[in-house]
C-alpha cells in the first residue's frame, strides 16, 4: 500500500508541477486573435509630434484604420489635425527633405478617406503662412476649435 501511495503522490504532484517545467516567459500561452469586423468609423486625431518617424506613425495608423473599415469616404471620415513641431514637414521650403514623407502623406490624402488639416495659428506661430505648406494640407483657422467641432458637430472619436 506504501507502494501505491507513494506513486500516486508522485504522480500528483508532477501533474501539479507541470508549470515549473514551462517555459517561464509565456506562463499564460499566447493571445488569441478575436476576429472582428469593423464598420466605417468617423475618427479625429490630434496630431502634436516632433519627429518624422512620430509622423510616420500617426500615417500608419490612420491608414491601417482607413483600410480595415473599408476606406470608404461616404461612410467615414478620418481627419488628421496638425499643431504642433510636426508643421515643419509639411513646409514647402522642407519639400526636398522630407519628401518621401511629403509624398506619402499626400498619396494617402489622395487615395483614403483621409484628410490633414494644419492649425493657423500654429502656423504662423511657426512663420508659415496658407500658401507655405503644401496644397493637400487644409487649413483651419484653430486646431483645437477644429478638433472640437468635429467631435461634437460631427460625431468624430478622439484620437492622439
Amino acid at each position: 500500500m506504501t507502494r501505491l501511495f507513494f506513486y500516486s503522490s508522485l504522480l500528483v504532484n508532477l501533474l501539479f508541477s507541470a508549470p515549473l517545467f514551462a517555459d517561464t516567459a509565456a506562463p499564460w500561452g499566447g493571445a488569441d486573435l478575436t476576429p472582428t469586423v469593423y464598420k466605417p468609423q468617423k475618427v479625429v486625431y490630434d496630431v502634436h509630434v516632433e519627429t518624422v518617424g512620430q509622423v510616420k506613425s500617426v500615417l500608419d495608423r490612420a491608414s491601417h484604420l482607413s483600410k480595415i473599415t473599408g476606406a470608404d469616404p461616404f461612410d467615414q471620415s478620418i481627419v488628421l489635425v496638425l499643431h504642433g513641431p510636426e508643421l515643419n514637414f509639411f513646409a514647402i521650403k522642407n519639400y526636398s527633405k522630407y519628401k518621401d514623407l511629403m509624398q506619402r502623406a499626400q498619396s494617402l490624402v489622395e487615395s483614403e478617406a483621409l484628410k490633414i488639416k494644419m492649425c493657423k495659428i500654429a502656423a504662423a506661430g511657426q512663420g508659415y503662412e496658407p500658401e507655405d505648406i503644401h496644397g493637400f494640407i487644409e487649413m483651419v483657422p484653430m486646431g483645437d476649435a477644429e478638433i472640437i467641432r468635429l467631435q461634437y458637430e460631427e460625431g468624430h472619436a478622439y484620437m492622439q
